[in-house]
């Protein structure tokens, strides 16, 4: 008999890649908003949770526009922290009243990037930014629930398709592509992650069941500039496209925006260590991805 795994968030960019790959192995079982389903209304989703045969949850629905979230900084009463942290606050105690192993996911952007060598889990949190505290804040929830949990952070996600949104490496791709891509930041550090790596560490974690915080994330550290010269030299763009730019000089610039975080590297090695999950560095991921770009179309 196949294992069931109950999930919020399977339709988005990383749950349906998930199910793509995983759905060999089991079957799963969404709480779509489309059906009624509400995480933060937790009496639409309990008897779904109760009735489930699934003896895992994987909560992957938030609010992730961080730029809407920095509008809403500080009120509680928005979507972004309604989502983030209340939804995963009934999440989580769900998950303990029927025994249900949770694995929430989480971001990078829970850092400050203030630190000069990369981000483990033995750090704390402290956020610059609306978005990176409300997942925080969800982390805290998950802990303090009493159910038996792993939190999965992830950072940059990208994938070869999805129709409904762009991450960071294909919105390079489509911008050297239509010729139009903007200048890319030299001075930032960010940890691209290879979706299909993440797959198939859920897939470590429902059979280990690991209790804590793990970083499911790339094994490269690299400015986004230098992200759009591999994409370049790997899939064969004009690097003549490629314009630099500055953070520092933007965020100058432009005082009333969302802050960004300097250093955004986190650590995989715990993952590695005690789970075995290898996770692709960034020229490895792109070379995978630029075969599954060219098989599909």
């Amino acid at each position: 008999m196949r294992s069931k795994i109950l999930g919020t968030g399977l339709t988005g960019l990383v749950g349906t890649r998930i199910i793509e790959l995983l759905q060999k192995y089991f079957d799963f079982e969404d709480l779509p908003v489309e059906k009624g389903f509400n995480i933060v209304r937790s009496e639409t989703i309990e008897k779904e949770v109760a009735d489930s045969e699934a003896k895992v949850l994987i909560h992957l629905a938030a609010f992730t526009d961080v730029n809407a979230a920095w509008k809403e900084r500080g009120n509680k009463e928005g979507l972004c922290y309604q989502v983030n942290v209340i939804g995963t606050r009934n999440i989580a105690k769900l998950c303990a009243k029927y025994k249900k192993f949770l694995i929430h996911f989480s971001t990078d952007f829970v850092f400050n990037g203030e630190k000069k060598e990369p981000y483990t889990e033995e750090d704390k949190p402290n956020s610059l930014e609306w978005y990176g505290q409300t997942k925080y804040w969800a982390e805290e929830e998950v802990k303090n629930s009493g159910c038996k949990f792993c939190i999965v952070r992830i950072a940059f996600p990208f994938r070869a398709k999805y129709d409904f949104k762009s991450d960071l490496v294909r919105k390079i791709i489509i911008g050297f592509k239509s010729k139009t891509l903007t200048p890319m930041f030299f001075d930032q550090i960010i940890t691209p992650t290879f979706i299909d790596d993440i797959a198939f560490g859920v897939k470590m974690v429902f059979q280990r069941k690991p209790q804590g915080t793990f970083h499911f994330v790339g094994s490269s550290f690299v400015s986004p500039y230098d992200l759009a010269l591999k994409i370049a030299k790997i899939l064969g763009f004009d690097t003549i496209l490629l314009k630099k730019s500055s953070l520092l000089d933007y965020l100058q610039n432009n005082p009333g925006d969302r802050p960004y975080s300097k250093n955004l590297a986190l650590s995989n090695l715990k993952a590695e260590k005690e789970l075995g999950l290898k996770m692709k560095a960034i020229d490895e991921a792109l070379l995978v991805l630029k075969r599954q770009i060219q098989f599909s179309s």
